[in-house]
């Protein structure tokens, strides 16, 4: 974490949730949602930023290999997370992943104490790296991480069986080798099991609170922010406190 990008107008703790397609992100993104009040996270995902192709026909939107980082645009990523870090609005694009395009409305967004950005290829770009706090890389096996996008490109995109399996082998699993598999080196912590890991949930909630505290950028809401989980989540507050307890009573003895 020495690359990250500091500033006297830096207001919010930036969290990054990175893994493969199918992982467990969300998962563990909710988590975290849950664990700090969701009205306390700015939340960006990395698939919102996809560039607008509304200037290629169909058929030749879906060739595109929407695996490459090229095919993000985190200028605008970055610009968002500069601007809500220095404490100013932002608006997030809306992607319709059935045409690959972008929609004309947006989403409001608000500076918060915390920003989490999720998203596959989050760790893979050095700009992005030097804005997070904390980087968290969630791994799971290929079987498990293919029928979970098969799932959610069917059901929640509008695909077909076919073109989500051709994609997979042509774009999907060949960019996840070359570029997202690599990032993983960049993280501070690495989830097996994807989103169903307890044990690395409480580590992750309690490494957040401990930033929190010793935050200094974020003043006021930040205490407030502490204040709200802890009375928001007592029992998950005594579990990480008993490990944190537990951790302390080790490295004494």
């Amino acid at each position: 974490m020495q690359d990250t990008e500091h500033s006297a107008n830096r207001h919010s703790l930036v969290i990054a949730v990175a893994g493969g397609t199918g992982s467990g992100k969300t998962t563990i993104s909710r988590a975290i949602l849950d664990f700090v009040g969701k009205e306390r996270i700015a939340y960006l995902q990395h698939d919102s930023y996809y560039r607008d192709l509304s200037h290629l026909p169909l058929e030749e939107r879906r060739l595109c290999n929407f695996d490459h980082p090229d095919a993000l645009e985190d200028s605008l990523l970055l610009e968002h997370l500069r601007r809500l870090m220095s404490g100013q609005a932002v608006e997030v694009p809306v992607y319709d992943f059935a045409h690959y395009v972008r929609l004309p409305q947006t989403v409001h967004m608000d500076p918060k104490p915390v920003i989490l950005v999720e998203g596959i290829l989050i760790l893979a770009n050095a700009e992005l790296r030097r804005l997070m706090d904390v980087k968290i890389y969630v791994d799971t096996d290929a079987d498990i991480r293919f029928i979970r996008r098969l799932e959610r490109d069917i059901t929640e995109r509008g695909r077909s069986l076919q073109s989500v399996i051709t994609q997979y082998l042509a774009t999907v699993r060949p960019m996840h080798l070359e570029f997202v598999e690599p990032s993983k080196r960049y993280a501070d912590i690495i989830v097996p099991a994807g989103g169903r890991n307890p044990v690395a949930l409480e580590m992750i909630t309690a490494r957040i609170e401990k930033m929190l505290r010793r935050d200094p950028g974020a003043g006021e809401d930040v205490e407030k922010l502490k204040s709200s989980a802890e009375n928001c989540h007592p029992e998950r507050k005594r579990r990480v406190l008993a490990t944190q307890d537990r951790d302390s009573s080790l490295r004494s003895e």
